[in-house]
């Protein structure tokens, strides 16, 4: 059986909390196998403590660009 597709949150270019609000709101909604790919345009530090918490394992790159992308599964 595949995985699902990732959930995609692109917070590059939005005010604080948004970016935060719209990861956490894709947390919410993942299913077993699958990832949240969340783009952001600075590090966000706050976020890495909440997975860390709750026992999501995550996987940053940063990009030429000075982007972020955040993979997050499932704890």
């Amino acid at each position: 059986m595949n995985a699902p597709p990732d959930l995609v949150v692109d917070g590059r270019g939005l005010e604080p909390p948004e970016p935060m609000e719209k990861v956490l709101a894709a947390l919410e909604e993942l299913q077993p196998g699958q990832r949240v790919r969340f783009l952001i345009h600075r590090q966000p530090y706050p976020l890495y403590d909440i997975l860390r918490r709750y026992r999501y394992h995550y996987e940053t790159t940063v990009f030429p660009s000075g982007d972020f992308e955040i993979l997050i599964s499932g704890p």
